[in-house]
């Protein structure tokens, strides 16, 4: 422990190993320039970044904590040891500089993600008084395998019933177009089982800004359904492709709670998944969802996801 030392990280001197230390812990690519771009835009919210040196000065692992954006007194932080340096006290050393600075800086509530297929990460966080709040499970699709056949009388019903399936690009991408969007979004998601009645955007703005302007957002993959009869969005799927994945990732789907129960959800994402197979070009597909969201684990189980590891989502309360 005594040879353990606790310094702010550096940009150019360290993120290009905790880019490393980021793709190896957390199984999700990242690059150097990736992790730079992500410090820059959130880097007023951040509150404690230290690298954690041995005694020849050789680096043992990181901490990150960020403020959250919708609430000043909550935040979430990662703690990540390089294997070869765990059970040597660089993490408990690293989780205390978290909270100190966390109490510094008016923090009532921590929140850190833990891979379900970790126990010791779990085992850590419980230890220092961490509970587990929700479960966040990973599931994939094999696109080669996916067949998309069987859906399509029941699109074809919906649109003869008065749906309009349709994207962002074809609607011109338009402000009107992204308002109605972020109110599907943020109702669907707001009503969505295990949401804990939380808004992910504060209002348009932040929506517009985060998602619309994001360089992950493809507005062609943007699906949504659209009610011709009375105007209304009825249904969304939207799904991308990371800079430097092999796979797509289905981002979310939603569908407004006066048309649920109508299979909306499976046939917009249907379309979405179309969208990633035949112009993106993946052979896989990744989401993440909370293990209270029946519906839409039972829609994608029907599609052919097979469930991937996924995270604890754990908490502690600040005095």
């Amino acid at each position: 422990m005594d040879s353990i030392h606790l310094r702010p990280v550096e940009v150019e001197r360290d993120f290009g190993q905790l880019a490393a230390l980021f793709s190896l812990v957390q199984d999700e690519p990242t690059s150097e320039s990736e992790l730079v771009e992500d410090y820059q835009l959130h880097q007023e919210r951040i509150f404690c970044l230290s690298a954690a040196e041995d005694g020849q000065g050789r680096l043992m692992g990181f901490n990150w904590a960020t403020r959250s954006r919708n609430n000043a007194a909550e935040a979430y932080f990662y703690v990540i040891v390089a294997p070869e340096q765990r059970r040597r006290g660089a993490g408990g050393r690293l989780y205390a500089d978290v909270e100190q600075s966390a109490a510094v800086n008016g923090i009532q509530r921590l929140e850190i993600n833990v891979r379900d297929s970790c126990p010791e990460g779990r085992a850590f966080a419980e230890r220092r008084g961490f509970t587990e709040v929700r479960h966040q499970i990973a599931m994939g699709l094999d696109l080669d395998a996916f067949d998309d056949r069987p859906y399509e009388e029941m699109i074809t019903d919906l649109k003869n019933q008065g749906f309009r399936f349709t994207s962002m690009e074809e609607l011109g991408n338009t402000e009107e177009a992204q308002r109605k969007l972020y109110l599907l979004n943020d109702t669907a998601a707001f009503e969505t089982q295990g949401a804990e009645g939380l808004h992910p955007w504060p209002d348009f703005a932040d929506f517009q800004q985060r998602v619309c302007g994001a360089d992950w957002y493809l507005p062609a993959g943007q699906m949504v359904a659209i009610d011709t009869a009375s105007g209304e969005w009825a249904a969304m799927s939207a799904i991308t492709r990371f800079k430097g994945q092999d796979y797509a990732y289905n981002l979310f789907t939603g569908v407004d709670r006066r048309y649920r129960g109508r299979k909306l959800g499976q046939a917009v994402k249907v379309t979405a998944l179309r969208y990633a197979r035949d112009v993106l070009g993946v052979h896989a597909v990744r989401t993440h969802h909370n293990t209270q969201n029946l519906p839409m684990l039972a829609i994608d189980r029907r599609l052919g996801y097979a469930v991937l590891p996924g995270d604890f989502i754990m908490e502690k309360r600040l005095e």
